[in-house]
């Protein structure tokens, strides 16, 4: 997916691509610059700004990024390694957790989130 995020320095729109898969209506990424050691930027981005813009081929559409946490990392973190066979060991290799990031459609999202 085309990701669209906030600068959190400057303020301006940010593109990425990045690998995803959809659960149920969200998209879920992880957060690495391959598999090296440093936060990616835009993950440092939506960690100050959580709104963002998503462009599948099925087109755009408004989304809030989340950490998942606990069981609901658990859950997405198996399913990436049904993708991914290497998935642990590749994740070994960076020094801190990998951070499985969830987009939710801004529709679905509560008030004052």
């Amino acid at each position: 997916m085309r990701l669209t995020t906030t600068g959190r320095r400057t303020g301006r729109p940010r593109q990425v691509v990045v690998g995803y898969f959809e659960d149920d209506r969200n998209l879920v990424t992880m957060a690495m610059n391959g598999w090296g050691a440093g936060e990616p930027a835009w993950w440092l981005n939506l960690q100050d700004h959580p709104e963002a813009i998503a462009q599948t081929r099925d087109g755009s559409r408004q989304v809030r990024a989340h950490r998942a946490q606990g069981e609901e990392r658990e859950r997405l973190w198996s399913r990436w390694a049904e993708i991914d066979d290497n998935l642990d060991a590749y994740a070994a290799l960076r020094p801190t957790e990998t951070a499985v990031v969830v987009f939710e459609p801004r529709d679905a999202v509560g008030p004052g989130a």
